[in-house]
């Protein structure tokens, strides 16, 4: 066991937990921050998506000691109230079905808007590959990806 201070969502969390100890578990069972969501456990499927200094990152591969003094958000630290321009469009679409995708969907999407405001359907496709929806709402991701970009 080791003792790691990290930045989540604009405030400071000590941890202590074995080095290997994936990002996902850290926020799940010590910090209880429960919106990123366990799905494939090998980076293959988006669900435990966060961003890692504004960068969409698998957390489920991730282990703690990696982080160093990277700012983590997670989907509670999006925007206080729900209101992100992602979050609007994905009701304003009603894109969530079974919604546990949802998070990692809104967490990539909006580190994808934050480097390109402007997205082409090819940047929203490459981008949001690898997220997996088994629902298959990924018209309505696509909509409201382009929707948020008008906010953003």
């Amino acid at each position: 066991m080791a003792q790691f201070t990290l930045n989540i969502n604009s405030n400071t969390h000590q941890v202590d937990v074995a080095p290997d100890t994936p990002l996902l578990w850290v926020l799940r069972d010590h910090i209880d921050l429960v919106g990123t969501k366990f799905g494939c456990g090998i980076g293959q499927c988006g669900a435990c998506t966060v961003h890692l200094d504004g960068v969409a990152t698998r957390s489920c591969l991730l282990p703690i000691s990696s982080i160093a003094d990277k700012s983590i958000t997670t989907i509670e630290g999006l925007s206080e109230n729900g209101d992100h321009p992602v979050q609007k469009a994905w009701i304003e679409h009603d894109v969530a079905q079974c919604g546990y995708c949802q998070s990692g969907q809104i967490m990539n999407a909006a580190s994808l808007l934050d480097r390109t405001p402007n997205p082409t359907d090819e940047d929203i496709a490459q981008a949001m590959n690898g997220n997996i929806c088994r629902c298959g709402t990924y018209t309505r991701i696509k909509a409201a990806i382009q929707t948020a970009a008008k906010e953003v």
